[in-house]
């Protein structure tokens, strides 16, 4: 290990005066021929006076490098930087040299030092271009015969011609392991088309067609524009997939390692990128003020959402935060997680929000304030044919956790729903709908102010498709769709939670926030990019298999109910629900009468949600019968008035 230690510091230290040593011959032979130069490119001058003032110039460029630093520049990776400081190094030899001739012209110390300020001038050009161009020569051969051998594996072609992208191309033509050649830089700016950057043609983007890459022999396309549209990007991005090339990213450059991008940074372009939203800000003044000195009591705190609230909210002034969760697991990752950021103002608990008598006991512990509600079962088909768990959790257990809020005088209650509340067509939207009527019940005691949040899917939580079009992809195929035209919205996570948090903040009792979800996006097409942007080919190396719907899946998910309005907010992204109004008394009734049939494992509760939510209609499930036989009553009743009439 010594042996080792004492060899790599040779070795580094070794190259480093080497370089210098280099340097000072350069210099000097510079000296020499600048004296040719001087004299008409011949030896008419005196050789002897030269050998007197040779040691003296080299002495005097070695002591300008050592100040300077110059010769501590790593040769293969020459830069901007490295010219400038031989420059300088340059220009201080000069400036030593005449300050030591006319010092010995004043006071003739050394014989024969009389130096004509044109060979000064000549040779402090030579030297600058000798000392540069030598780098230049030694980082060619390194990356091309002792690194590359010539063995260009890709061309490549970087969309964006600005700073970053020149940044890019540097990171990969000095990166000693990379088989990239950059072939051309794309940008849609006209006066920037046709010209070369470091020896790089230039091209406007009118220019980028299938036959352009095939002519090239373009293997990989680079998006290297920095504050780009999400939605620009996903545009540029589509215009690529269908091409034979593999489409890549640069990130920004608030996450490149110390400021500088490396190569393995640049990853294939995600389907996650061109869905993302625009960024968001952490920080908000609304939202600091309402959690100023607050005790705030996040339910689901480990699950996709309530994990994300919870990062959110350690970044405010809080006074204390508990965290419940009935998974253990994730909640013991979230902890460490959050210890290693260094959050430690937290209470990590685990337990059950359908045990009323152990979340009556935090209530009292902690005292909460403020609480966010986003513990839930959300799988649409597994609750489909499991609705005992599904009212016990998403009704029963936002019953208790809501009836405990008004007990113990919490000021606000922040209840996390879903898209599938609306118009439900499965048990777990129902579920949520249900659970939506209840609050707006307790909203009615006016003493704890209970706000609901709406919202559709989100990039990255758990059960989401492009996970599962991810593994199935690793896999070879097929990709499983359920329906070639079913549509949803996406929303990413930190957007999300830092709406819940904003709606909470503004939110003052009563009111179902609905969040701009943008445009909704077909899932066939999503499904087809993901397989474009992993390098391969639908159909051909992996197809699509069409399943047919799962049991309460909708083809569409909807944001606003039959009979309901949006008024808008001061956050554009944030409207009110203008719902329709409820009996509160013959609602509450009927919730309760449900999870007490719940209870007790009552096999008719289903058609006591349908009951409860007239909207409520079954699809692609067993459960549709119960639609039929309650259609069927109904008709027949409608038949009878008819003969009674």
């Amino acid at each position: 290990m010594v042996d080792n230690y004492l060899a790599h510091n040779i070795n580094r230290f070794a190259s480093k005066w080497l370089v210098l040593v280099i340097d000072v011959l350069i210099t000097g032979i510079a000296f020499f021929v600048a004296y040719c130069i001087r004299f008409n490119l011949s030896l008419d001058f005196d050789i002897n006076k030269l050998l007197v003032q040779l040691p003296i110039v080299a002495i005097l460029s070695l002591v300008s490098f050592l100040f300077v630093g110059s010769y501590k520049g790593v040769v293969r990776h020459t830069g901007v930087r490295d010219v400038y400081n031989i420059f300088n190094a340059t220009c201080l030899a000069s400036i030593l040299l005449i300050s030591m001739v006319l010092f010995n012209k004043s006071i003739n110390v050394i014989d024969d030092f009389t130096i004509p300020l044109s060979i000064i001038i000549i040779h402090s050009l030579l030297s600058f271009i000798g000392l540069t161009a030598s780098r230049f020569i030694f980082k060619s051969i390194y990356s091309n015969f002792l690194v590359r051998n010539y063995k260009i594996t890709k061309n490549v072609l970087i969309y964006g011609a600005g700073e970053s992208g020149i940044l890019t191309s540097n990171a990969l033509t000095s990166n000693s392991r990379s088989k990239a050649r950059v072939v051309g830089y794309i940008d849609r700016d006209v006066k920037k088309s046709g010209k070369q950057i470091n020896g790089v043609n230039v091209f406007h983007e009118k220019e980028l067609t299938q036959d352009f890459l095939v002519n090239k022999n373009i293997t990989e396309v680079i998006f290297s524009i920095q504050n780009i549209e999400p939605n620009k990007l996903r545009v540029l991005v589509e215009s690529l997939v269908d091409y034979p090339v593999l489409v890549k990213i640069v990130p920004p450059v608030e996450d490149w390692i110390n400021g500088e991008l490396k190569v393995s940074q640049i990853k294939k372009v995600q389907i996650e990128d061109l869905l993302d939203r625009a960024p968001i800000s952490i920080k908000n003044s609304k939202i600091e003020m309402e959690l100023k000195d607050k005790v705030v009591l996040v339910t689901g705190g480990a699950g996709s959402i309530g994990s994300e609230i919870v990062r959110q909210i350690c970044s405010y002034s809080y006074k204390s935060l508990i965290v419940i969760d009935q998974s253990e697991s994730p909640l013991y990752d979230l902890q460490q997680e959050l210890k290693q950021n260094g959050y430690h103002n937290f209470v990590p608990i685990v337990a059950d929000i359908r045990d009323k008598n152990r979340l009556n006991a935090i209530f009292q512990e902690h005292k909460p304030n403020m609480v966010f509600h986003a513990a839930a079962y959300k799988h649409v088909p597994l609750m489909e044919y499991n609705s005992y768990e599904a009212i016990k959790i998403n009704i029963a257990g936002t019953k208790t956790v809501a009836d405990l809020s008004i007990n113990h005088k919490v000021g606000k209650f922040v209840f996390v729903s879903t898209d599938k509340a609306v118009n439900p067509t499965n048990v777990m939207g129902a579920s949520k709908r249900i659970a939506e009527m209840y609050i707006s019940c307790m909203q009615q005691e006016n003493k704890t102010k209970f706000i609901t949040t709406r919202f559709g899917n989100v990039l990255g939580s758990n059960g989401s498709v492009i996970p599962l079009f991810r593994k199935q992809i690793e896999k070879g195929g097929p990709l499983t769709l359920t329906h070639k035209d079913v549509t949803r919205y996406f929303m990413t996570i930190p957007e999300a939670s830092q709406l819940v948090l904003e709606a909470g903040a503004m939110g003052e009792g009563g009111e179902i926030f609905i969040f701009d979800m943008g445009e909704s996006v077909k899932i066939f097409d999503l499904a087809k990019n993901m397989i474009k942007l992993s390098g391969l080919n639908y159909p051909k190396d992996i197809d699509i298999k069409i399943t047919g719907l799962r049991p309460g899946e909708k083809l569409y998910e909807e944001l606003l109910a039959n009979g309901e309005s949006t008024l808008p907010t001061y956050h554009k992204k944030i409207k009110i629900s203008k719902v329709r109004e409820l009996d509160y008394e013959g609602v509450r009734s009927k919730i309760d009468e449900l999870c007490i049939a719940n209870m007790f494992f009552n096999g008719d509760t289903v058609r006591l949600m349908k009951k409860i939510v007239p909207e409520f209609v079954s699809n692609n499930s067993e459960l549709c019968k119960f639609d039929k036989k309650d259609n069927k009553s109904k008709n027949d009743k409608a038949r009878l008035k008819i003969v009674q009439s």
